[in-house]
């Protein structure tokens, strides 16, 4: 199976995480610098790394409804989908970054000299969240084989 790649969407940086090869577990992959640059390193990525489709989160706001944020999030979904060769789908991420600060200062890690690593941390539970909501469905629909979307 190949791998699947999460984003976590920022206006300085793009987290990035990605799955292993089994799609049971994510990890922090990089961080990005969100420039003019940052479609061209994601297409990298997914040539490099043979990812099957993209995650991205959606900073949706907590009632549900789009903010000026998701907006900008879902014109960079476009973006994608017009330079990848692979399918980009959005995931609800809500206060994904705020989850991430919190790992990182529960496992000791200054705030400070995490801050490029946060943004893959939140990628990896945007990732992670996906992963675990395909196989909950797969199993609850009785498949033996995770689907190989």
């Amino acid at each position: 199976m190949n791998r699947i790649l999460g984003l976590d969407l920022g206006r300085v940086r793009i987290g990035a995480a990605i799955s292993d090869e089994l799609r049971l577990l994510a990890h922090p992959l990089e961080t990005i610098p969100a420039d003019a640059q940052a479609t061209a390193r994601l297409a990298e990525i997914v040539q490099e790394k043979k990812v099957d489709h993209v995650v991205v989160g959606i900073p949706r706001q907590m009632n549900g409804q789009i903010g000026a944020a998701a907006t900008e999030a879902l014109q960079f979904v476009e973006k994608l989908r017009a330079i990848l060769p692979c399918p980009v789908v959005t995931w609800d991420e809500r206060l994904t970054t705020v989850a991430a600060h919190r790992a990182l200062r529960e496992a000791g890690k200054n705030t400070r000299a995490t801050r490029g690593y946060v943004d893959q941390v939140a990628a990896q539970m945007i990732l992670q969240g996906y992963l675990d909501r395909r196989q909950h469905v797969a199993h609850a629909a009785g498949n033996e084989k995770w689907d190989s979307q």
